[in-house]
């Protein structure tokens, strides 16, 4: 169906309990033309693997494929030329209408999409880290790996101080002892010693990032021992 508004119960678990999830994913335009996706299949696992820490049915990867290969065949006109992309955002949540505590029985599961330019008002350059020693986003445990509401609202408030600072992003560090590094808000960060590429290993407080994934491949493939 169009994009368009949701009608939604004023008592709908998402409401009030945060049952929710989403993933984000680029279309892009070849240069012959073609509108090409990179790796969907790991993004809809994602999405089954935080459905289930959030008490929702895991969405079957190949029905998420079937979904999204179906909306671009329409949408494909509104994927712009490169460096612009399509951006794409499935998402998933509880709206059963019940103010009880408990997992909803109903779940709704949407594909939206929308043209995009560079994530940062820097462009395509390099951002601003700010270093936050203060607040915390997840801790092992939680569901700091899963894509999911709560995981961006608690980092709204370290986000805008931040960026009162003249940063671009949070690096968020454990959220125990606050002195290891964990993840950018917005990305996985890796450190490069001479030959040996450094990160952050997902132990449950971090996003496993398919970004993440395909620069610890590259890198081997490059010769460069990689560490997490």
């Amino acid at each position: 169906i169009p994009y368009g508004p949701l009608s939604m119960d004023p008592a709908a678990k998402v409401l009030h309990y945060g049952q929710e999830i989403f993933e984000g994913l680029k279309a892009y335009r070849s240069g012959d033309g073609r509108v090409l996706l990179f790796r969907p299949e790991d993004n809809f696992r994602r999405l089954a693997e935080g459905a289930e820490r959030l008490s929702m049915p895991p969405l079957p990867v190949e029905t998420g494929i079937e979904a999204l290969t179906a909306l671009l065949k329409l949408d494909r006109d509104w994927v712009p030329e490169a460096p612009a992309t399509l951006y794409i955002r499935p998402f998933m949540f509880g709206d059963e209408p019940a103010l009880g505590v408990s997992a909803s029985r109903n779940v709704t599961f949407c594909i939206i999409t929308s043209p995009s330019g560079a994530y940062y008002e820097s462009g395509w350059g390099p951002v601003r880290i700010y270093v936050e020693d203060k607040y915390v986003r997840a801790v092992r445990g939680g569901f700091g790996y899963a894509k999911t509401g709560g995981n961006y609202a608690v980092s709204l408030y370290p986000g805008e101080e931040a960026h009162r600072k003249g940063y671009d992003q949070v690096l968020w560090l454990d959220g125990v002892e606050q002195r290891h590094v964990e993840e950018v808000g917005a990305m996985n960060i890796f450190f490069l010693f001479d030959d040996e590429l450094v990160t952050p290993a997902p132990q449950g407080s971090i996003l496993s990032g398919i970004t993440r994934k395909s620069v610890l491949q590259m890198a081997e493939r490059m010769g460069l021992r990689t560490v997490e």
